[in-house]
């Protein structure tokens, strides 16, 4: 394996100076001038273990580290180095989508439903759907299980923008049946103003509607676990387990289970945004006015 590097060959005795200090980094077998083109030389340098390791990585740092020759410039390059910096920008992007996504999702239900708890309560479950989506993928697709019955050759590793649009389309799929179960709720809620009664209606008028949604997705999703190309496979498997894990364990028991321990609480926000809610929130054009909460649920 090998790494390219460019340096500036305007001063000869600090280019070799540089290719003796890559030598001595740790981990760095061999460093040859191998090309020249004007002002720049190519540097390749060689290494011993896998390409994409956590320690190939490392070197790469530590290659970029050495300092460079008087007035000339190095550029790192080669599989390793791609694959290092594509990482560190997914690191460096990751909170700030999350940030978003996450920010997002808690005004529009806001708005919604009109509670600080049940956007918290949503983001909590989605993420329970994506852990479940995302421990598939490294069972199935990188320690190899299933790989015979999915008709593909395992890798060892997962691609690192995989997961993110996984995280993407899984988070937004979820979200739906989200919408689906607590308007319904929180319509009852509205009318009755009772807790318990708006959970059992809630999911007993919802509950086909997120069935037959689940199936429809269902159907079309196994259709990409079937593809000859890996990365579509991928993404219709993780669809697939995200989907069954949300429309029964997750929607079907977890959001009602902990909606009916909760009580009222699902429903309070401070009186500020209470006000803000009736003024602005989302609702349909004849629902009834939001239920008062109760006294002190609000404070």
């Amino acid at each position: 394996m090998t790494v390219p590097a460019g340096a500036g060959e305007g001063d000869p005795a600090g280019l070799a100076q540089y290719v003796a200090a890559v030598r001595n980094v740790d981990g760095v077998t061999g460093a040859e001038p191998t090309g020249a083109n004007g002002d720049t030389t190519r540097v390749t340098i060689t290494y011993e273990g896998d390409p994409i390791s956590a320690e190939s990585r490392d070197l790469v740092t530590r290659i970029r580290d050495v300092p460079p020759p008087p007035g000339g410039e190095v550029l790192v390059g080669g599989q390793t180095a791609v694959l290092t910096d594509q990482l560190s920008t997914i690191g460096d992007r990751l909170p700030w989508m999350a940030l978003i996504i996450v920010g997002a999702t808690f005004v529009l239900l806001f708005l919604a439903f009109g509670s600080l708890v049940l956007p918290i309560k949503a983001i909590v479950m989605n993420v329970l759907s994506l852990a479940a989506s995302f421990g598939a993928l490294v069972l199935i697709f990188q320690d190899g299980h299933l790989s015979d019955l999915l008709n593909f050759t395992p890798t060892g590793t997962l691609e690192a923008t995989q997961p993110i649009l996984v995280l993407a389309i899984v988070f937004g799929l979820s979200m739906d049946y989200e919408v689906f179960l607590m308007s319904r709720m929180r319509e009852e809620y509205d009318r009755s103003g009772d807790n318990t009664t708006a959970v059992a209606t809630g999911l007993q008028r919802s509950g086909r509607i997120i069935t037959s949604a689940a199936l429809l997705i269902l159907v079309v999703i196994a259709l990409f676990s079937i593809s000859g190309i890996t990365f579509i496979k991928l993404i219709g498997v993780a669809m697939l387990i995200a989907v069954l894990v949300d429309a029964t364990i997750v929607r079907a028991l977890l959001v009602p289970a902990t909606m009916r321990l909760l009580g009222d609480a699902n429903w309070w926000a401070p009186r500020p945004l209470r006000r803000l809610y009736s003024r602005y929130g989302i609702r349909e054009e004849d629902a009834p006015p939001p239920a008062p909460v109760p006294v002190g649920a609000g404070r």
